[in-house]
């Protein structure tokens, strides 16, 4: 992908207020609220648009979970590619421009699917996860709207590790918090990635994502734009 595995995995699970190369994290930490509820009831079926050949296109070592740090959160390119998929479907994400940035957003922060909770740095931030590595006052507005307040607040009893696991629990919840995240988003944002344009992926990052520019972030999107129909 032109940039070391190694800055990945340490950008993938940057804190708020860490001060890096990398970006700090921003969605885990201002998601407003007024968010979905729940996934739409009447999400339509839609066309398998994403590829495990795509995936690898744009991010080869997705290909394999050979070597994966923590094998039980690593997801192959087939697993993930069908966990996107079904994302877009629940989600109603059609576009071009938000399905790639899906993607993009989802690979630079777990790491090429090799994560889905925080480790670093050691022993990593609790309740921090999903393949958008999101906070835990995301997890759970997000886990909140999959699986309802009910289940949180028994989870959260136990702490905050225990509400992530309910949405890390299989890949179709654990890939499907990027396109509900998307879905938080401003209406000026999702049109700039409709258009599919880096400055409509700069925007989403900046307004939505809240964080600041990265080469490394836009090295994905720049990949992921061609391979995502």
């Amino acid at each position: 992908m032109g940039f070391k595995k190694n800055i990945l995995v340490a950008s993938a699970f940057a804190l708020c207020a860490f001060a890096a190369p990398v970006p700090a994290r921003g969605p885990d930490c201002d998601l407003e609220d007024g968010a979905p509820a729940a996934p739409p009831a009447d999400a339509p079926t839609t066309e398998a648009s994403l590829t495990a050949d795509n995936l690898i296109a744009i991010a080869p070592t997705t290909a394999s979970c050979d070597g994966a740090p923590f094998p039980d959160e690593c997801a192959d390119a087939t697993a993930a590619a069908t966990a996107i998929n079904k994302a877009f479907e629940t989600y109603k994400i059609t576009s071009k421009g938000e399905r790639a940035a899906i993607v993009a957003y989802e690979l630079f922060e777990s790491g090429n699917f090799k994560y889905k909770r925080n480790h670093f740095p050691a022993p990593g931030k609790p309740g921090q996860g999903t393949r958008m590595m999101a906070m835990p006052e995301v997890i759970e507005k997000y886990t909140t709207a999959v699986v309802g307040a009910d289940a949180v607040t028994t989870a959260k009893a136990t702490g905050v590790d225990a509400v992530l696991d309910l949405v890390n629990s299989d890949d179709e919840k654990s890939f499907g918090s990027a396109a509900w995240y998307v879905t938080t988003c401003t209406e000026d944002v999702r049109a700039g990635l409709d258009a599919a344009t880096i400055e409509g992926w700069h925007l989403f990052l900046t307004k939505c994502v809240n964080t600041s520019l990265a080469d490394e972030r836009d090295a994905l999107w720049t990949a992921s734009t061609p391979n995502v129909q």
